[in-house]
């Protein structure tokens, strides 16, 4: 059970990660260009990390709850 519950974290991480990165670099990536790669490193982290801690992982564990319950919720209708 431990390792499905990791493995769902896992995806769930990956979920937000995946978008925020591409999205960060799709907006800065040009302006960032000229600074060195540990700099660049240093913005990405400092800008998503936050993101990801506090309002990304939040909202896909809210999605997910939101569609378990529904989804429980017409199980039971159906008994």
């Amino acid at each position: 059970m431990k390792t499905k519950a990791r493995i769902l974290m896992a995806i769930k991480i990956w979920i937000v990660i995946y978008p925020s990165i591409t999205l960060f670099l799709f907006l800065f990536g040009t302006d960032l260009a000229a600074f060195p790669l540990y700099q660049r490193t240093f913005f990405l982290t400092i800008s998503l990390v936050p993101w990801m801690v506090f309002i990304g992982i939040p909202f896909i564990d809210f999605v997910a709850g939101q569609v378990f319950r529904s989804r429980l919720s017409k199980n039971e209708g159906e008994k």
